[in-house]
């Protein structure tokens, strides 16, 4: 897939979706621009731009675009006030992937006593509920499709000590779950919602937040995630590479996602935020959609337009013509022919069971709670989430001093976005901080911080990576602890991050020595994992294997894995090569621009 269209490309804050030849705008035409969630965007920008062409409206020509924003970020954005330089181009309609966010978003600006933006009636474009996808085979094991099974089920198996052999496949090891960051993502927003709704009994209460027992369940459930991430896609990438060599069965057990993305995955689609995605070979083991019995949050594509100041009657009546046509039937049919449920949540042809998925469910949609219990759930899930173990390796190759426009090097943007997002570590996070760059006589790279706790139980280590002639090109700077007792260490030593000069990056010998240091003391109960940024390509003469790196990555053990997760600064950075690593690794690759590395570091943080 191209960068421009990947949804875990952070290259911008935003992307404009124009197709078919719109490259601007006709400004005799009334225009219109509508916020969209990912999986849609794609095809809501096709759709208007048909539209687009016959359309009229006040006996004027209209010309809607589409701009695709995360919901979760959207929902940020317009909590805070749009501010276009940093979030993209002002919206006159939002359609988030569920309610859920537009309760978050009354939530917030009434926090702030600022008056609320959005219709008292938000009609819903299409649907897709949030189901628990398992490989078909587990699933068929655990009763499918007679049988479904729902998220304490989940914790039951999680619990059980002889994991998958309690329903005689010992061979499968414990049962190990991927949910996105509920931060932004509406499935795992939904997913942490469910879990509440099934450790109550009933639509959970403010009052149940503060319960052990409760707490308890959804601290359990999230205790057998393999990892996190922004977007279903990655796990879609891992499971999709594991199936391609033939053990599909050994990543993870089951993914919280929404009925659509079953679909998807099943064609050989990774990502439907392309419009017309041209389907890959079809995975040699499907996934099939399980239905929570008691309920389960369903993904209703609400259609708001705006109360805000650039609103115009002129607009809201594009805004009303627009939702007439997404609504019609042939655009309904559309939708169906790619999985979507219709705007009144009946399912099409699609939804089969030869396709994975269940007409006759879900048995119960449930309602969101209230705004002020959403955004407390959302909230408790930092304290709930399963603790990291991390080693930061960060290059200080001579190319990380170069000055860009804004008169700072890239290091030094680095420096400032590291010392932000170590911030969002749970004092129990372990972290240790590494740099590599080659240095004459010495190792590759340095550990700056030893992996340990910042207070609590996460634990990170943070090193940095150049070539230095004659020994290894990295170095510990922290070792690997407590994030909370080192914080202080942690932060002075990301300050004193300086490109070396002469230094080249020494990418392979770091990545294979950070991921020994932790899987020498590997610890089941955590994320372990390795961030490398980078903002070049392997140039140490002492190492420029690549195949042997990618080997010993793949050849991890599951029980004793550690992910590797990448990201790629600027334009001279070697995407082919970080993507490889995150693959072979089962963790994720990650762009960024000087602009937007900010952002990217903040969201690798939250991801584990």
């Amino acid at each position: 897939m191209r960068k421009a269209w990947r949804a875990s490309t952070l290259t911008a804050l935003f992307a404009v979706l124009v197709l078919g030849g719109l490259l601007a705008f006709d400004r005799t035409c009334l225009e219109l621009t509508v916020l969209s969630s990912n999986e849609k965007s794609a095809m809501l920008a096709q759709l208007a731009n048909e539209w687009n062409r016959g359309a009229t409206v006040d006996g004027r020509c209209v010309q809607v675009r589409v701009v695709r924003k995360p919901s979760g970020d959207a929902e940020r954005a317009l909590a805070r006030g749009w501010d276009e330089s940093a979030d993209g181009p002002r919206p006159d309609v939002w359609s988030p992937a569920a309610s859920s966010w537009t309760l978050l978003l009354r939530q917030h600006l009434a926090a702030r006593n600022v008056p609320d933006v959005l219709p008292p009636r938000l009609p819903s474009v299409i649907q897709s509920p949030l189901v628990i996808a398992m490989p078909k085979p587990m699933a068929q094991a655990l009763g499918w499709p007679d049988r479904s099974i729902g998220w304490s089920d989940l914790l039951a198996l999680s619990r059980e000590p002889q994991g998958w052999g309690r329903h005689g496949h010992p061979e499968w090891g414990a049962l190990r779950l991927g949910k996105t960051n509920p931060t932004v993502s509406t499935s795992g927003l939904h997913a942490l919602i469910a879990a509440y709704f099934e450790a109550t009994g009933r639509l959970p209460a403010e009052t149940d937040l503060s319960d052990p027992k409760v707490a308890d369940f959804v601290r359990g459930l999230e205790s057998s995630v393999v990892h996190y991430s922004e977007t279903v896609a990655t796990f879609f990438l891992n499971l999709r590479e594991a199936d391609r060599r033939g053990s599909a069965l050994s990543y993870v057990s089951a993914i919280a996602v929404e009925e659509k993305e079953v679909w998807d995955y099943n064609r050989g689609v990774i990502s439907s935020d392309v419009a017309d995605p041209t389907p890959g070979l079809p995975p040699r083991v499907p996934l099939v959609a399980m239905y929570p019995p008691l309920g389960t949050l369903v993904a209703d594509h609400p259609y708001a337009v705006l109360d805000v100041p650039w609103m115009t009657e002129e607009k809201r009546r594009v805004a009303a013509a627009f939702l007439r046509f997404l609504e019609s039937a042939p655009t309904q049919e559309r939708f169906a022919s790619a999985a979507f449920r219709d705007h009144l949540g009946q399912p099409g042809a699609e939804i089969s069971e030869a396709n994975g998925l269940l007409a006759r469910e879900p048995s119960l949609a449930l309602r969101p709670p209230a705004p002020r219990v959403i955004d407390r759930i959302q909230r408790s899930w930092s304290d709930l989430r399963k603790r990291a173990r991390v080693i930061i390796a960060i290059d200080e190759s001579e190319a990380m001093g170069e000055r860009l426009p804004s008169g700072e090097t890239k290091l030094e943007l680095v420096r400032r976005a590291a010392l932000e997002a170590v911030g969002q570590l749970a004092g129990d996070d372990e972290v240790g901080l590494w740099s590599f760059a080659t240095r004459a006589g010495t190792a590759p790279y340095r550990e700056l911080v030893a992996v340990g706790q910042l207070a609590g139980d996460d634990e990170v280590g943070l090193w940095s990576f150049a070539t230095r002639a004659g020994t290894v090109p990295y170095r510990e700077l922290v070792a690997v602890g407590r994030a909370g007792a080192q914080l202080g260490p942690l932060r002075g030593a990301i300050e004193q991050l300086s490109p070396v000069p002469g230094g080249r990056t020494a990418l392979y010998a770091t990545t294979r020595a950070a991921v020994r240091t932790l899987g020498s003391s590997i610890d089941p109960t955590r994320v372990n994992a390795v961030v490398v940024l980078t903002g070049g390509r392997n140039e140490d003469p002492g190492d420029q294997d690549r195949t042997a790196l990618l080997d010993f990555l793949q050849s991890q053990r599951e029980d004793s894995l550690v992910r590797v997760f990448t990201i790629g600064y600027g334009d001279k950075a070697d995407e082919e090569t970080l993507r490889l690593i995150a693959r072979a690794s089962r963790g994720a690759w990650y762009e960024a621009t000087p602009g937007a590395i900010a952002s990217v570091l903040r969201l690798v943080i939250s991801d584990f």
